[in-house]
């Protein structure tokens, strides 16, 4: 029962430690770090929206290229 309550205590103090290390540590404020986040997740929206419109470009093409094959 005592290892166990060490164990407790011990990975509770961590968890506040760790937090406020974090906290004291954080290159930008809160509202800053949403912002660099929410850019950055709007920029990997754009690429990906960007990837499938050309791979979408690609198969109806290669779907065109089937469906009407050009005889040589």
């Amino acid at each position: 029962m005592r290892k166990a309550m060490a164990f407790i205590f011990g990975a509770v103090l961590g968890g506040v430690l760790g937090g406020l290390g974090a906290l004291l540590l954080a290159p930008y404020s809160g509202d800053e770090m949403r912002s660099v986040i929410r850019k950055g997740v709007e920029n990997i929206q754009i690429e990906i929206k960007e990837a499938a419109q050309q791979k979408r470009s690609e198969l109806e093409g290669q779907l065109q290229d089937f469906i009407n094959p050009q005889e040589s």
